[in-house]
């Protein structure tokens, strides 16, 4: 094995392994959270730019400095703090609605928005992505969510609204224009505390009434600062039968703008926490997988230990001592590999003994050579006179032929090799 120089510097290979780091991580959270654009479908939702959507009021309340989160995750919903903004479409189910309702109830405060408009994609050649044309208006059907509210939609036989109208405690009114004054979405029922009414007096926006105190709506309704409950922990539940109170064709009215940001900061009741815009109950929900799950409890414990494990493994790869060795080829060249190949495949067969005879007979070719003895003497005479010419040279060991006689007896590997070092002793003496 030899070394050889790395291809690439340390500080390379350390980058290469953060960037793909970074990039599974980014993976697992676009996995997570749905990042599949920005939802610019024409929907009534906080991705939608069209005259239905509530992206101008994200925009607007983002320029105040509030933080604006949009949620895709259905399990973060329940458990987000801050004011959560809801914006269901019309065949959402009811009991999804109350179930997050409920679990908000000392969480945070939660805006419902009710959809009204049915709308297509524009056809017009000129018409941007997301823009869309209004068809007719419609009324929600939330069986299990506010079963005891009515919600209705005028029509030209009711009259026009008239706008809208509030009130502050201070008694001085504020009024506006909608959109479309001759359909106008609004609500009744028990429990409802108003807080924007139309020009004819019909509820625009109300607040469910239970147990909680609420100054901040009560400031924006124009009623007695200490109308409420005793339960200062729970949150209000605000319904808005009228989207074009907050949807981007109702905020291109200056008023009604201004309004749409004094009713959200109102519900929220704190500008430090965040303001959620959910986007799940519109189609944009992240669903699980395994890759996210490997990043929730209880498996998060196991991610970790492994990417520690994976860390160590990198951290010892670049403190190796010395470059990386490059490997010879399989089959080694040369006569000496040859021979080392031959005599692993002996050894391997077990047949180490058939070699002993064979090798003193070649010892004492070789040795009769060297010494000059004739040609065609028998074996034994052969090894007699090598005997004698090791007397007279007085080479220390045992008599050239009793050591061939011992090697040619030998059966056991190691007894072979000894008794062969003996006989190559011999031969380098007497050459």
């Amino acid at each position: 094995m030899s070394a050889a120089p790395s291809p690439f510097s340390r500080g390379t290979v350390v980058g290469m392994l953060l960037v793909g780091a970074l990039a599974f991580v980014a993976l697992l959270w676009f996995l997570g959270n749905n990042t599949g654009g920005s939802g610019n479908n024409g929907g009534a939702h906080v991705g939608g730019k069209g005259l239905t959507g509530f992206a101008g009021l994200a925009r607007m309340l983002e320029a105040e400095g509030l933080d604006v989160q949009r949620l895709r995750n259905r399990q973060t919903i329940e458990v987000t703090p801050g004011l959560l903004i809801l914006t269901p479409p019309v065949g959402a189910e009811g009991k999804d609605i109350a179930k997050i309702v409920e679990a908000r109830r000392y969480v945070g405060p939660t805006l419902i928005v009710a959809p009204k408009w049915f709308a297509t994609a524009a056809e017009s050649t000129k018409a941007k992505q997301g823009w869309v044309q209004i068809v007719s208006a419609t009324t929600p059907q939330w069986q299990g969510f506010a079963d005891d509210v009515t919600v209705e939609v005028s029509d030209a036989r009711t009259g026009k609204a008239g706008g809208w109208r509030v009130t502050d405690r201070t008694g001085r009114e504020r009024r506006g224009k909608l959109p479309d004054d001759a359909l106008v979405e609004s609500g009744s029922g028990k429990g409802l505390v108003p807080i924007i009414n139309a020009g004819n007096g019909r509820i625009l926006a109300a607040w469910l009434d239970d147990d909680g105190y609420y100054p901040a709506l009560n400031d924006l309704a124009g009623i007695d600062p200490d109308y409420g409950g005793d339960d200062e922990d729970s949150y209000p539940v605000v319904l808005v039968f009228e989207p074009d109170l907050l949807d981007n064709w109702g905020l291109a009215d200056r008023d009604t703008a201004l309004l749409a940001r004094d009713l959200v900061l109102a519900t929220a009741d704190n500008r430090a926490q965040p303001i959620a815009f959910d986007m799940t109950f519109n189609g944009f929900g992240a669903s699980r997988n395994l890759l996210t799950l490997a990043f929730e409890p209880p498996f998060l414990a196991a991610t970790i230990c492994l990417f520690l494990a994976a860390l160590a493994v990198a951290w010892r790869a670049l403190h190796r001592f010395g470059p990386a060795l490059q490997g010879g080829p399989e089959i080694a060249m040369g006569k000496a590999a040859l021979v080392a190949n031959a005599a692993g495949l002996i050894r391997r067969a077990g047949r180490v003994h058939l070699a002993a005879a064979p090798y003193a007979d070649a010892a004492r070719e070789r040795i009769a050579l060297a010494l000059g003895l004739p040609r065609g003497l028998p074996a034994d005479e052969v090894e007699r006179q090598i005997d004698v010419a090791q007397q007279r040279l007085a080479i220390p060991g045992p008599p050239f032929s009793s050591a061939a006689r011992h090697l040619r007896d030998a059966r056991k590997p190691h007894d072979v090799t000894r008794r062969a070092l003996v006989l190559q002793q011999i031969e380098r003496l007497l050459k």
